[in-house]
């Protein structure tokens, strides 16, 4: 698992470099057809991912609960997200990667609970979080670059 973690990392840090020549104002925008900005799509992922691990395995997540709740499925874009705060989700990207890494050499995850997601996934165990992973990033990655075209 710790090499997919390690795969994880290369797609968010080439649509990192794919937007970095956007500004605050692009960042936020919410293009005509899309119900969420680039900001969002990248602090969803973040949220997202530590629900997937973290929550569902009944653990602290290391994003706070206002960052959570900005992000997670089913949410939209209700603020405008400032330069810092974009930086924050930038570097979450990382951190919280870096973060489950390290947290699968344990057992915290033993408690695992199994759910299907919106996209008739089952997800039974750690495993499953961290193959699914990939595939939600990708297409949140997608919404990204088709948005960075409009803006």
């Amino acid at each position: 698992m710790k090499r997919a973690i390690e795969i994880l990392k290369m797609p968010r840090l080439m649509v990192l470099e794919n937007i970095k020549h956007l500004n605050i104002e692009q960042l936020n925008k919410v293009s005509e057809g899309f119900k969420n900005n680039i900001a969002w799509n990248l602090g969803h992922m973040v949220a997202a991912q530590e629900g997937i691990f973290y929550r569902r395995s009944g653990l602290d997540m290391h994003i706070t609960s206002e960052f959570f709740e900005a992000y997670k499925p089913g949410t939209k874009p209700e603020k405008w997200i400032t330069a810092e705060e974009f930086e924050t989700i930038k570097e979450l990207l990382f951190s919280t990667l870096e973060q489950v890494d390290a947290d699968l050499d344990t057992d915290m995850f033993k408690n695992y609970g199994s759910f299907v997601t919106r996209y008739g996934i089952e997800l039974r165990n750690i495993d499953d979080g961290v193959a699914f992973i990939p595939f939600h990033d990708g297409f949140h990655i997608g919404y990204v670059m088709s948005i960075m075209k409009l803006v």
